[in-house]
């Protein structure tokens, strides 16, 4: 099954010169999803690898890997009918309040099977369920924030250089706001909490955002 659209196959080369083009521009302009997914996938190969073989020896996440499901609207609407209390309500909200579609990630086009393909795009797909969980906005802090924990989760080097980048972007006040207060949150957050790449978050839509939160260890994000 191809995840999005057709890959493309690339010699090291060109994952190299595609990776050097898509860190300047992300560098550049991080509101280019594109150039940060290419980004992701051409120099993330490594990482997707290890979280893959983490998956299959994780219940939920072997569970993921032989329905693959997708976080698109067709799939995770019934969100929007979960009891305000629930994880499922706080996603919603989390969306709608911002006017997000779950079925605006770019496709994934650079890995080499179909297998290491679907982990990138679950990988993508996942990311603002984290946002719910930890409490993050989607400002430059927060997204910054939650690089810290994709990179501790994930080894993913586009997260670090997702985390230089926006950090070269602060003012001196959100420079001094993420290191003093995010940045050792953060550190401290993604090491706590379970691997977040192994659970079916879909399954628990149901449950008491609280509750879960416990479960897998989150611990949200300090007020700004």
């Amino acid at each position: 099954m191809m995840i999005g659209g057709a890959r493309v196959q690339l010699n090291v080369w060109q994952q190299a010169a595609v990776a050097m083009g898509s860190a300047i521009g992300a560098l550049m302009d991080p509101r280019r999803a594109d150039l940060i997914a290419a980004l992701g996938e051409t120099t993330g190969k490594p990482a997707f690898e290890r979280v893959l073989e983490r998956m299959k020896k994780s219940p939920e996440g072997h569970a993921i890997l032989l329905e693959r499901p997708r976080v698109i609207s067709a799939r995770v609407g019934h969100a929007w009918d979960m009891p305000a209390n629930t994880f499922g309500a706080a996603y919603a909200k989390f969306m709608g309040s911002r006017n997000f579609s779950p079925d605006d990630r770019p496709p994934v086009r650079f890995m080499e099977t179909d297998e290491l393909a679907y982990v990138a795009m679950r990988a993508r797909e996942v990311h603002d369920f984290w946002h719910t969980l930890f409490n993050l906005p989607t400002n430059l802090i927060g997204e910054s924030a939650l690089k810290v924990i994709e990179f501790e989760q994930m080894l993913l080097p586009m997260c670090l250089l997702s985390v230089i980048g926006g950090t070269a972007r602060f003012s001196e006040k959100q420079r001094a706001l993420f290191f003093q207060h995010y940045f050792p949150w953060a550190t401290r957050a993604g090491i706590r909490c379970t691997d977040l790449m192994c659970i079916y978050y879909e399954q628990h839509f149901h449950e008491d955002l609280d509750d879960v939160r416990r479960k897998w260890g989150i611990v949200p994000a300090p007020p700004q």
